[in-house]
């Protein structure tokens, strides 16, 4: 006699309910099938018994396979595109059950589409993880269906762990049976046995010999599902077939282009304006290589994409820049890797608050160091550390490749963390080195300067998932130390023109000596050398005296016995790099006196003057601006052969946000000194423009000179929430004053903002009083320098001891200060902070304008009439 059980929650089929001990509120139940049809039979019974209860029915309908419901059947159906995204795509679901609310009832289309539209088990297996406890704590009860065989252990083991009851549905001989795999929290001696299914009826198969010939003859896995291959993988191995296919004569040619796209959206991008690129130029086999080299499944981000692009563009322009290039053996670390981190580390939720812009910093802190606590899935080490075993000891550098970074329009220059690994000692040691840096890495997309970055270009609700690129560190081992002889960065459109001679269009290139962290990050303590391509040889500097005032001193290296990232002085690091044509590089002050020691400086004058590095460099980023249609800017290192020529590694390459990058020609400016309220000469970053000035944010250099170290970051603290008030309710164009370096990290030299602080500035003025000896132009970072370009920033420098440079400070002491109205607890910053509207600043009918000129390097901002009104006048 079957005992009683509450059919208010049912599958419908009686005899399948008191199999199972009857359906429990919270149940997720999934059905493994050979066939939709099977799954179409099991949905319409439940569906059916859920309305006569009076229970709300939710279809998701996702896939390619016949409805399983109608809308006339009194059903709400939701439809949604997976190639959207992972994100969201799981968004939107949950969005619907979370207004759904308690004790609805659902049913997915079979979720095996989403794997294959995704490219990943390991994405299904998330979705599952994140989809089902929801639903479990709703009291929902809801239908999955995967098909079997179709899937690797990274989907199935993930579901059956996480599901309440998974359920095998076999054919056999033209009959249908269910076999009960998990029914969590309800046991029988019979319920985890073959049942018999038939319409509306279930019944136990007792008979051994039976049993054993159904799941003989059936598709059910052995003891080794773990072999089983999922979409990313099937799908990699029917393109090397196709290839050999192709090439063998066998199929058409055509059959790649079909193959090429679909590996180009699973590995490269799924951005629409970068597939032209990505077609044009990269070919089948370099998904099939990239595969080889990659960790995990998913995308391969922004920075990878970039550099492997670049290297195609310069492979396909021919043989002399082809020939120039070290070859790179990085490996990948895909995107789905960070989501399986997430996931499975508990971080998940807490990240998805940072899509909100009311609540994006909420919690950021919290999941940054569960992220840096976090532990990986063994499949994942293992395979970390077959990338550890092929590099031995050599160094190698952890790098961010975000899917949104480095693409048009995003540089994220600087938001994300980069981890040298000087790879020594003990394998466990190097081994947990490298998952550090993963960490490290993926623990930076919670940082503030990320999340703000984001913010502000509207992109917090984007799809943007970390990947990761694993590089060789480019040089050779002096000694101890590790470091390539010279690297930077370079530019194929200049935004330094100091000089009339120096044509923007023809690039320019940053160098310096050692590794190259000290061309792309700000060195407050340094310079790097600025290298104009069309006209290499001119400087800034007008004797060797002020060469060497404005030199590199200092240099990066890798320290292998120390095992980390040191700097010191270049001229006590080189003596062990007995091998390197140093003369390349230093230069001596050839006005010293024969029995005396000249003083050294890195100039880098013979490998400008003396090799085709110049020629070369100009090609390299001309070719990759004509490929890409638009400017960029790379990062290089270039290393020695024992003939002296050289080999360029081209470790980075993105399009350079230059907005109306062909400069306007500013009209003459000639206003009495009584009207002038800046005039600056001598340093200007940035395109000419003609702008009206609407704010002034000034910071008195004494008062601030005054104030104690520690205290300086709380003015930079002001100025953020001055920045985020300004984003607001803009107030619209804001120039900036202030001493010494804006955004440097020692407050000793100027004010330690970080960009996000500044951001909505126009016009940025550093006033040269902390240090004299400190050059504004060749001191900014690419990063930075990135930042002032992507926002279209002007960057200026006023010299208040030389002559044509004037500061009207009188002006903004006298002028009213609208600080304490904008952030009212910062009184006691109202002397020094002065926030000046130019409304308020000159008198009524007049307006305050500033016209830069790049290529004369002059600024002036003064007051003066305001125009006439359109259509009037004479």
């Amino acid at each position: 006699m079957m005992e009683t059980i509450d059919t208010r929650l049912s599958t419908g089929i009686r005899s399948l309910d008191h199999v199972l001990k009857g359906i429990n509120a919270g149940d997720n139940i999934v059905w493994e099938i050979e066939a939709i049809e099977d799954y179409a039979e099991l949905v319409r019974p439940y569906v059916d018994a859920a309305r006569r209860n009076g229970h709300r029915m939710i279809y998701f309908r996702f896939a390619s396979h016949p409805p399983l419901l109608q809308p006339s059947e009194g059903v709400e159906i939701h439809e949604f595109q997976p190639e959207e995204g992972f994100e969201p795509f799981l968004d939107k679901i949950h969005d619907v059950i979370r207004r759904a609310g308690r004790g609805a009832h659902y049913v997915f289309d079979c979720l095996s589409e989403l794997a294959a539209d995704w490219y990943s088990d390991q994405m299904l297996g998330n979705f599952f993880m994140l989809t089902c406890p929801y639903l479990y704590d709703l009291e929902t009860i809801t239908y999955f269906a995967l098909f079997r065989g179709h899937h690797s252990a990274h989907a199935v083991k993930p579901i059956l762990d996480t599901t309440q009851l998974f359920l095998e549905v076999l054919r056999h001989d033209g009959r249908h049976y269910i076999r009960p795999v998990k029914v969590q929290h309800r046991y029988s001696s019979t319920m985890n046995m073959l049942h018999a299914w038939d319409r509306d009826d279930v019944r136990l198969v007792t008979s051994s010999a039976m049993i054993s010939e159904i799941l003989t003859t059936g598709r059910t896995p052995g003891l080794h599902t773990d072999r089983l291959i999922g979409p990313w993988h099937r799908a990699f191995l029917e393109a090397h077939a196709e290839r050999d296919a192709i090439r063998d004569g066998r199929v058409p040619p055509q059959r790649a282009a079909e193959i090429f796209d679909r590996l180009s959206r699973m590995v490269v991008s799924r951005d629409e304006r970068l597939q032209p690129f990505v077609r044009r130029h990269l070919r089948l086999d370099d998904f099939l290589e990239i595969r080889e080299r990659m960790v995990g499944t998913g995308l391969i981000g922004g920075k990878a994409v970039g550099m492997l692009l670049a290297r195609a563009m310069l492979r396909n322009s021919g043989p002399r820049l082809a020939g120039l290039l070290e070859a790179h053996d990085s490996f990948y670390v895909g995107s789905d890797v960070f989501c399986t981190y997430l996931v499975r580390n508990g971080i998940w939720w807490l990240r998805q608050k940072q899509r909100d812009p009311e609540t994006y910093l909420e919690g950021a802190e919290q999941a940054r160091r569960r992220i840096l606590t976090g532990t990986f899935p063994e499949y994942l080490v293992e395979q970390f550390g077959k990338v550890l075993d092929y590099y031995g000891q050599s160094p190698f550098i952890v790098r961010s490749s975000s899917l949104l970074e480095d693409n048009f329009g995003n540089a994220f220059a600087g938001k994300y963390e980069s981890v040298f690994c000087a790879n020594q000692g003990p394998r466990e040691r190097r081994m947990e080195d490298l998952l550090a840096a993963i960490r490290t890495v993926y623990a930076s997309s919670m940082g503030e300067k990320a999340l703000r970055y984001r913010a502000e270009r509207g992109l917090l609700e984007g799809d943007e998932q970390m990947a990761l690129l694993v590089m060789r560190v480019s040089g050779s081992l002096y000694r101890r130390a590790f470091y390539p002889p010279v690297a930077g960065v370079g530019f194929s459109y200049n935004p330094y023109v100091w000089n009339s001679d120096i044509d923007p269009k023809a690039g320019v290139v940053r160098l310096v000596f050692g590794l190259g962290t000290r061309a792309v990050n700000r060195s407050d303590d340094d310079y790097t050398r600025l290298v104009a391509l069309n006209a290499p040889m001119r400087r800034p500097e007008s004797n060797f005296d002020e060469v060497c005032e404005t030199a590199q001193r200092k240099m990066d290296y890798i320290d292998l016995e120390a095992n980390r990232l040191l700097s010191g002085h270049f001229l006590d690091v080189v003596p062990d790099a007995t091998d390197l044509p140093m003369d390349l590089f230093v230069s001596e002050d050839r006005c010293t006196s024969p029995d005396q020691p000249g003083a050294r400086a890195l100039t880098f004058e013979r490998l400008l003057s003396g090799t085709p590095f110049v020629d070369d460099m100009r090609a390299i980023l001309s070719t990759l601006q004509e490929s890409y249609q638009h400017p960029v800017d790379i990062e290089f290192t270039v290393n020695f052969l024992p003939d002296e020529s050289y080999r360029i590694n081209l470790v980075q390459c993105r399009p350079l946000q230059v907005r109306g990058h062909d400069d306007i020609t500013p009209p003459p400016v000639d206003v009495p000194p009584e009207r002038r309220i800046i005039e600056a000469r001598g340093a200007v970053v940035g395109h000419s423009r003609v702008t009206r000035i609407d704010r002034f944010i000034y910071i008195v250099p004494s008062l601030y000179g005054a104030l104690p170290l520690h205290e300086r970051h709380e003015v930079a603290r002001v100025l953020g929430r001055l920045n985020r008030a300004a984003t607001r309710t803009p107030p619209g164009v804001i120039l900036l004053i202030g001493p010494g370096r804006w955004g440097t990290s020692s407050p000793e030299l100027g004010i330690p903002v970080a960009f996000s602080d500044i951001s909505r500035a126009a016009v940025i003025c550093e006033i040269v009083t902390m240090r004299k000896d400190l050059i504004p132009d060749v001191s900014l970072g690419t990063h930075f320098l990135n930042e002032l370009v992507e926002m279209d920033m002007l960057y200026l420098a006023l010299f208040p001891d030389r002559g044509q440079n004037h500061l009207d400070e009188a002006l903004f002491l006298r002028s009213p200060n609208r600080l304490i109205e904008i952030v009212p607890d910062a009184g006691r910053w109202e002397d020094m902070i002065r926030v000046v509207d130019a409304v308020d600043a000159v008198p009524a009918g007049e307006v305050v304008q500033l016209t830069a000129d790049a290529m004369e390097q002059r600024v002036v901002c003064h007051r003066g009439p305001a125009p006439s009104p359109a259509g009037t006048g004479g």
